[in-house]
């Protein structure tokens, strides 16, 4: 590598956006190499903005893909866990991951089926990089075959959120008649409106809206959002949303070295057909086999304190590790996402500063739809 080039990947990267967080008081962090906002004032009142009204994420620096060509189905289904022959419905969404052959999780990723030879996918911004190694590795040996896939990144499309209860109603009202046709959409299906793409999915457990547009479209979208009175959000709360909507972090509650079993993912994973011939199958059949020795599972603390990622969980079946955790600003406690002993039952300690503090093992999504989801 040349250092020319190193010096280019050092050079943080901004969204089209950019200028719309600094004019919004954001502080600005590094999030894998892009300036991103973590807050705009008030990590707390933007989570609960969310979960109450309406607001909107700038997710732009996230990779678009586009697929293409007359053997990407069939590409796909070996590439992905998920069976993508689910998805003959032309903006029906699917939730996979991409596995290795050792059933461990490269990332996770939704994939939208545009039409027979088009397929739509969104990966995480902090693994583009192995992602688009390995998904053009396995591209370039299945066209050794005649498969005919192309790929294209689509970094002329910018990409925001809005999510909350509020969130379609005010993006209806903001945004007008372009986007009209998303107003029957069903969740996890996307449409076309004209240069947009509109997916109903999310990332907090509020119903809402990512919006794909071209680029150059973004501020004048995001300013009419802005003035219809949904409020933009920072990292901070939406990592607190997701945890409280039980939804899996790359990196954190999953890696390359956990399987979608123990990520509480099987669900995911298309075991059917039998025929279906997917990278990583023949370790998640193992696996499924043996038994997981481990699972992920809910906690909420009884003592005081915080939860946070790494911390030691103590069980009566052996130990555990927390994958992520913070305080829930809905429940009013501190939770954790947690991968322990698969036999583990309803209790356990977690190791805090030295000490080994008292925690309750409950099923997740702490919170979902406005509304807590436990006590």
């Amino acid at each position: 590598m040349s250092q020319a080039l190193s010096a280019v990947q050092r050079t943080p990267q901004r969204t089209p956006l950019y200028d719309r967080h600094l004019a919004a008081n954001a502080k600005i962090v590094d999030f894998a190499g892009w300036e991103m906002p973590i807050h705009y004032g008030s990590q707390l009142e933007e989570h609960h903005q969310v979960r109450t009204d309406a607001g909107m994420f700038d997710v732009s620096h996230m990779v678009v893909l586009d697929l293409t060509g007359a053997g990407v189905t069939a590409f796909l289904r070996h590439l992905l866990a998920n069976d993508v022959a689910r998805t003959q419905t032309p903006g029906k969404a699917l939730y996979s991951c991409l596995l290795n052959e050792r059933g461990g999780v490269i990332d996770d990723l939704i994939v939208y089926f545009m039409n027979d030879s088009w397929y739509r996918m969104v990966v995480n911004a902090a693994t583009r990089d192995k992602d688009l190694a390995w998904i053009t590795a396995q591209a370039i040996s299945a066209n050794k075959k005649g498969s005919g896939v192309e790929i294209r990144e689509r970094d002329d499309l910018a990409m925001i959120a809005v999510q909350g209860p509020n969130a379609r109603d005010k993006a209806h009202a903001a945004l007008g008649a372009t986007l009209d046709p998303a107003r029957e959409l069903r969740p996890f299906f996307a449409i076309e409106c004209g240069e947009w793409y509109v997916a109903r999915t999310g990332y907090t457990g509020e119903d809402g809206y990512e919006i794909m547009v071209p680029a150059e479209q973004a501020g004048a979208t995001w300013d009419a959002l802005l003035a219809a009175g949904v409020h933009p959000i920072g990292l901070g709360a939406r990592d607190t949303l997701r945890l409280e909507a039980g939804m899996n972090l790359y990196g954190q509650d999953m890696n390359e070295d956990i399987s979608p079993l123990e990520a509480g993912l099987g669900w995911t994973v298309a075991f059917e057909p039998q025929e279906r011939d997917f990278i990583g199958r023949a370790a998640l059949e193992k696996q499924r086999a043996d038994g997981p020795a481990f699972r992920l599972v809910g906690l909420i603390l009884e003592d005081r304190g915080v939860l946070r990622a790494h911390q030691r969980v103590v069980t009566g079946q052996g130990e555990g590790e927390i994958t992520s955790g913070s305080f829930s600003p809905t429940l009013g406690k501190s939770i954790a996402l947690a991968r322990v002993p698969a036999t583990t039952q309803d209790r356990c300690q977690v190791e805090i500063r030295g000490k080994q503090l008292a925690a309750r093992i409950v099923k997740y999504p702490f919170a979902r739809n406005g509304k807590a989801c436990t006590e």
